[in-house]
């Protein structure tokens, strides 16, 4: 986590002490970053299911057929479902994955420690933190973002007043919602889980109310959502930090790039084909952020599903022999 506290401290800085320097500092490195781990972190999905059997992937060409059969049938049938989804009923689509997003980015941040309301509600609660404070300080720009996707894909767009109100019931939940599961936290004696959030949520609140809310989400995506979930992954394909004689973060990269970059280059390729496409048929500057939006959002279902039905469950199975904060599973572990 500390990369990550360290990356957002910067951000947080820059944006309020330099505000006007945001749009000409952050694009370079949030491209990158939106490769090598907003992209990638997704590109290591057919790893998870191996990883937690404790036994390489398939080998030989039936196994190894039949396993891949399995997946991209599961992995891109889901995906169909979204563009249908959008095809035919854009105004649930916007909503979907806006509700899928809170959870699952929500999930990430949440321990796999304690009950699994806890969990729920921590996950819901981060989640919705993540997009209500933009509404506050930021309401123009994140009420212009919400509109300028519902208007791409033919939908009506949200009114002052219902935007409001959203917001508004946002923060309500947070309100009851925090000092709730803090309390609960108290209670079985983890001053040290109420502190790491607090703090947490002290940084994350203070970048989402100096940046505008493209460069706040696409920060927390790629260096703090995505770069901590790499970690997370790497644990389970069976890297282990402190055991190689490089830098840490160097030695991690390249192991988890050694199994995502096959992915990584197919979706990288895919999306130039998108965007060199599009470019003949529309106005990219207008219009490259909603489409950004929804080529996310094809493939945020079958991820986050893996995520909690198969990755997440798969830690609550193991959940009574945990040791708190003992791996990078503990997703709040300030290690």
């Amino acid at each position: 986590m500390l990369y990550s506290y360290a990356i957002v401290g910067i951000v947080v800085l820059i944006g309020f002490v330099f505000p006007a320097a945001t749009t000409s500092l952050l694009p370079l490195p949030l491209l990158a970053g939106m490769v090598v781990l907003g992209i990638a972190h997704g590109a290591c999905d057919h790893h998870v299911i191996p990883a937690l059997q404790a036994a390489p992937q398939p080998t030989g060409w039936v196994k190894l057929a039949r396993y891949w059969l399995h997946f991209l049938t599961t992995y891109l049938g889901l995906a169909a479902v979204v563009i249908m989804l959008w095809w035919w009923i854009p105004t649930v689509a916007v909503a979907a994955f806006f509700l899928l997003t809170v959870w699952h980015w929500g999930s990430a941040d949440a321990p796999i420690t304690g009950s699994r309301s806890q969990w729920i509600l921590h996950s819901v609660l981060r989640g919705c933190f993540l997009f209500a404070v933009p509404g506050v300080a930021q309401p123009v720009a994140t009420a212009d973002l919400i509109n300028g996707l519902l208007t791409f894909v033919g939908a009506t767009p949200v009114s002052d007043t219902m935007f409001t109100a959203g917001v508004s019931g946002l923060w309500l939940v947070l309100s009851v919602g925090f000092p709730v599961l803090w309390l609960r936290y108290l209670l079985q004696d983890r001053v040290d889980r109420v502190t790491v959030d607090v703090l947490e949520t002290i940084l994350l609140g203070a970048m989402l109310a100096a940046l505008p809310p493209v460069f706040s989400s696409g920060v927390y995506f790629v260096f703090w959502h995505s770069l901590q979930h790499v970690r997370r992954l790497n644990y389970m394909m069976g890297y282990k930090e402190g055991n190689t004689s490089g830098q840490p973060l160097i030695e991690a990269s390249k192991f988890f790039g050694r199994r995502a970059w096959p992915l990584l280059l197919l979706s990288v390729l895919a999306l130039l084909g998108l965007y060199g496409w599009w470019g003949q048929h529309a106005p990219l500057a207008t219009f490259w952020l909603p489409l950004a939006l929804i080529c996310a959002s094809v493939v945020t279902l079958p991820h986050a599903l893996l995520v909690t039905l198969v990755l997440d469950a798969a830690e609550w199975r193991r959940a009574p022999g945990l040791v708190p904060d003992a791996g990078p599973e503990n997703r709040l572990s300030i290690i």
